[in-house]
């Protein structure tokens, strides 16, 4: 079952649940944002007449940074099979409104859906051309044999056979081919790969390098020498490339577009004005009244059509440590009713972090230095330890949330990381008094806090 069906079927406390595995604590906005996602598929089940009367209830969700807010987003997306983007309000506020133009926002988040429905296409389709992608492979891997040398069939057959054994092994990933790349080939389609604002499409920078090459050979392509496994990326997307409907592409990406699209705005409160008629404060009015329009419901020109931004959701973000959401004009408030407030992270927060989430920052660590043949081992009293280091650190510093936790990680593990080729085969053991030896002196002194940590 994909991802879309998957979360058409679950209930809120479902969707808090599968938060829950990568983000620790906000309880107040998981619920708030799973029941904005559930009206979404709520929505889609009610009679036309009754669907356009209902809108996205957009959120604004405020607190420091570092807490969870973009976190939230981004995994909600992923979880809805939904196209996904992030903004920062600030771009568009540079000197003399130099910035990008508003509508670039919706551009961006049509590129990335264009992506996204390309991308499970081409997975749908994948199966269907390894054979193919396999016997073009030992064409480029087996010289052509000349008339006058050819050897018997039955001797080809075995170097071709003994050659295709070593190619699935994958003992000959690294060989080079001479493969000939035509130029009038489109591997991208659409052209929308590398978008920007774009999350998590791995395939992107494939399309673009493939693109750049087209661009550099001559009108009949020209011969270039690549790695075997190179070469299999490059077969394996002109395969596909032919398998994929591109009208299809663009027509299933507008419609996620406009009826699944969330578009992540940080930094809000960079552009709210504080009652001052100086020039700055009226730029960023002036920003707030063209976001106006989007949020409110427009239609914006792209590559791919006109897309409706009526039905996007709108989520967005910031700390509000100077100015306050009332500070946004009145009509812009208006189209953001649903506000909730994170909360700080505390140290009992900070040790779930460390352990709990599918992608725990332990985890990671442990992993890496397992690539040394190190393996790693952190106590409970020293994780718990490290969590109140890391509150200590946001207390008298700037509060920067669970980022602090990989700053005060990689002090910690600094020396075993540089030095970690001298233990291979250890196994290292991180306590409390290790953690008191290699950062005591830094949480004693202030000042080292607050410049270190």
């Amino acid at each position: 079952m994909d991802n879309q069906k998957r979360l058409d079927d679950m209930m809120p406390r479902e969707i808090v649940e599968a938060l829950d595995e990568y983000i620790i604590g906000q309880e107040d906005a998981k619920k708030l944002i799973a029941v904005a996602i559930r009206n979404r598929v709520r929505r889609k089940r009610l009679s036309d007449e009754m669907k356009v009367e209902v809108t996205p209830k957009n959120i604004i969700m405020i607190g420091p940074t570092g807490v969870g807010k973009t976190e939230i987003a981004r995994r909600i997306a992923r979880l809805a099979n939904a196209p996904f983007i992030k903004v920062e309000a600030t771009k568009y506020t540079e000197v003399g409104y130099v910035g990008r133009d508003v509508e670039s926002m919706v551009r961006d988040l049509m590129g990335a859906s264009v992506s996204l429905v390309r991308e499970e296409m081409f997975k749908a389709n994948e199966a269907l051309v390894e054979d193919k992608i396999e016997e073009k492979l030992l064409d480029l891997i087996i010289p052509a044999i000349d008339e006058e040398k050819k050897e018997s069939d039955v001797q080809i057959i075995d170097v071709r056979n003994s050659m295709r054994n070593l190619l699935r092994s994958g003992a000959l990933e690294e060989r080079e081919v001479e493969m000939s790349v035509p130029q009038s080939m489109k591997v991208s389609g659409v052209g929308v790969f590398g978008a920007p604002g774009q999350e998590g499409l791995e395939l992107g920078n494939i399309f673009q390098d493939i693109n750049n090459m087209f661009s550099a050979s001559g009108k009949n392509g020209r011969k270039r020498k690549v790695s075997v496994k190179r070469a299999r990326e490059i077969l394996r997307e002109q395969e596909l490339d032919k398998l994929v409907d591109n009208d299809k592409v663009i027509d299933e990406a507008k419609t996620r577009c406009e009826e699944m699209g969330i578009i992540f705005i940080d930094e809000i409160d960079k552009i709210a004005s504080r009652g001052s008629a100086n020039n700055a404060d009226v730029s960023r009015e002036g920003v707030q009244r063209d976001i106006l329009p989007i949020v409110e419901g427009t239609k914006v020109s792209t590559k791919w059509g006109v897309i409706d931004t009526t039905n996007i959701l709108f989520i967005a973000a910031g700390a509000f440590s100077i100015s306050k959401p009332s500070d946004l004009i009145p009509e812009l408030q208006g189209r953001f009713p649903l506000r909730v407030e994170l909360k700080d992270l505390k140290s009992e927060d900070f040790y779930r972090i460390l352990v709990e989430p599918n992608n725990a920052i332990v985890k990671q660590y442990k992993a890496l230095l397992e690539t040394e043949g190190v393996e790693l081992e952190f106590t409970d009293e020293a994780l718990h330890h490290i969590a109140e280091i890391a509150e200590k650190a946001n207390t008298s510093a700037d509060n920067i949330g669970a980022r602090r936790l990989h700053t005060v990680m990689e002090k910690l593990l600094e020396d075993l990381s540089f030095n970690a080729d001298a233990k291979k085969g250890e196994r290292v053991v991180i306590d409390a008094s290790y953690v008191d030896t290699a950062l005591g002196d830094i949480v004693e002194n202030q000042d080292l806090t607050r410049y270190i940590l």
